[in-house]
C-alpha cells in the first residue's frame, strides 16, 4: 500500500543518495499564462530524470545492497528508468541487466552502458520490453512504475516541493505509467488536501488520460512522439487506483504543444527539458485562462534530449514564428558578390545561421549562382524589411517565405 509514511521512509532511505533538485520561480513563464509558476527541476537530478528516486527505493528494499554479485536486478524502460536502475545499481554494488525497445533513443541507450547496466534492445514497445525482462530467470524485476517502493521513491519529489512552498493551488505532472503522479498525489493529497494534481501526457499515448476518463484501464498503443520518455500504452494498475482516488484531471497535448514548451524552457529559463518532461508546461500555455492569478508548479521530469531533436525543434518553432526565414537570391556569379549580399542582411540585423553557394542550380543562366540564406529575424515584419532590403541593393529574390 502507498501511503505517506512510506513516503517519508522513503526519502530517508535514498537522502545519501540522490539530490534535492531546485524548484525555481519563473518571471517569465509566470508572465506569458498569468499565473505564478515554479518549476520543480527533475531535469538536474542525477542522470537527468526523477527515475532515480524511485530505483534506489526499490533497490535497498531488497535488502543486499552492497553485496556485490549476491543480487542481480532487471529493469525495462524507454530510458529514464533504465538509466535510474543502472545508476543505483552501480552505487549500491548491484548487478542490472537493462532491456530497451529497439525504438529507444541511442543517446539514452549510450547512457545506460556508460552507467554500467548491461544493455538488450528487445521488441518494438516498452510493454514488449516489459514482457521480455520478466522472461529473465535470476535477476529481480524493478518495475518502471507498478511498483510500491517505487511510488514512494517518486513521492519524495511531493514532499520536497511541500516543503519549500505552500499554498500551492496545482501542482502539474507529466504521465506515462503513472508512477511518478502516483507518488506526488499520495504525498500531496495527505498533507494539501485541497492543491489539484493534475496529469497530462502526449496524444500519441493517452491510456492514463482514457482510463480515468471510463474508470477502467484502457490500452492504448503509442505512436511517434517527441515525449518518448511517457510513451507507454497502459497504465500500472496500482498507479491507476491511487489516481482514481488522489488525481484531479488528466489533460493531454500534442506534438507542436510539446515543441513549443520545450523551447519556451530553453528559452525563458536556460533549461533543457526533453519532450516528456515538458509536457506539463504544454498543458499549463493550453489552459492558461484556468490557472490565472493562481500559484502552479510544473514538474519538469527530465532532460534527456537527444540533441539533434533539440535542433530540430528549435529551426521549426523559429520558422514557425516568423523568426527563421528563407530567401534564395539569383546573384552575378563574379567576386564581392556574396559578400555584398550578406553585408545588405547584416546591415538590417538579420543574422544568417547558414548560406548555399550553388553554382550548378536548375534553370540557372551561365554567368549567374543561386544563394539560399536562412536567417534568423525579430519576427515577420523584420523579415519582411530583410527581404525588401535585398531588393532594394539590387539582387533578385527568387523564393521568399
Amino acid at each position: 500500500m502507498v501511503t505517506i509514511d512510506g513516503i517519508r521512509k522513503a526519502r530517508e532511505a535514498i537522502g545519501p543518495y540522490i539530490d534535492r533538485t531546485p524548484l525555481l520561480h519563473s518571471d517569465s513563464i509566470s508572465s506569458i499564462t498569468g499565473a505564478e509558476v515554479y518549476v520543480k527541476c527533475e531535469n538536474l537530478q542525477h542522470t537527468g530524470s526523477f527515475k532515480p528516486r524511485g530505483a534506489f527505493n526499490k533497490l535497498i528494499s531488497l535488502g543486499k545492497v552492497g553485496k556485490a554479485g549476491k543480487q542481480k536486478v532487471i529493469a525495462a524502460s524507454m530510458g529514464n528508468h533504465a538509466q535510474g536502475v543502472a545508476f543505483a545499481a552501480s552505487a549500491l554494488g548491484l548487478s542490472a541487466k537493462i532491456v530497451m525497445p529497439e525504438s529507444a533513443p541511442i543517446a539514452k541507450q549510450l547512457a545506460v552502458r556508460g552507467y554500467g547496466g548491461e544493455l538488450q534492445l528487445k521488441g518494438t514497445s516498452l510493454m514488449e520490453a516489459i514482457d521480455h525482462a520478466l522472461t529473465e530467470k535470476g535477476h529481480a524485476f524493478i518495475h518502471p512504475f507498478d511498483d510500491e517502493q517505487v511510488i514512494h521513491g517518486q513521492g519524495t519529489v511531493g514532499l520536497e516541493i511541500l516543503d519549500e512552498l505552500d499554498s500551492i493551488d496545482s501542482i502539474i505532472v507529466p504521465v506515462g505509467g503513472g508512477g511518478l503522479i502516483a507518488g506526488i498525489a499520495t504525498a500531496v493529497k495527505a498533507i494539501s488536501p485541497s492543491t489539484r494534481v493534475i496529469g497530462v501526457q502526449a496524444s500519441a499515448a493517452r491510456s492514463a488520460m482514457l482510463s480515468l476518463e471510463k474508470g477502467e484501464i484502457v490500452d492504448d498503443a503509442p505512436s511517434a512522439t517527441m515525449a518518448d520518455g511517457i510513451a507507454v500504452g497502459r497504465m500500472g494498475d496500482l498507479p491507476f487506483r491511487i489516481a482514481s482516488e488522489h488525481v484531479d484531471a488528466i489533460y493531454s497535448v500534442d506534438e507542436g504543444r510539446i515543441a513549443h514548451a520545450m523551447l519556451t524552457f530553453l528559452e525563458r529559463k536556460r533549461l533543457v527539458i526533453e519532450g516528456a518532461g515538458a509536457v506539463s508546461l504544454a498543458c499549463l500555455l493550453e489552459h492558461q485562462e484556468d490557472h490565472k492569478g493562481k500559484r502552479v508548479v510544473l514538474i519538469a521530469s527530465g532532460g534527456n534530449m537527444d540533441l539533434t531533436l533539440m535542433d530540430k525543434i528549435i529551426m521549426l518553432r523559429l520558422k514557425e514564428h516568423g523568426r527563421l526565414t528563407e530567401v534564395e537570391v539569383v546573384v552575378p556569379d563574379v567576386p564581392g558578390t556574396l559578400s555584398n549580399l550578406t553585408g545588405a542582411v547584416a546591415s538590417l540585423k538579420g543574422n544568417i545561421l547558414h548560406v548555399l553557394h550553388d553554382r550548378l542550380a536548375r534553370d540557372m543562366e551561365p554567368g549567374l549562382t543561386l544563394v539560399r540564406l536562412n536567417i534568423e529575424t525579430s519576427g515577420p515584419e523584420h523579415s519582411e524589411r530583410i527581404t525588401e532590403g535585398i531588393k532594394a541593393a539590387g539582387f533578385k529574390l527568387k523564393k521568399y517565405e
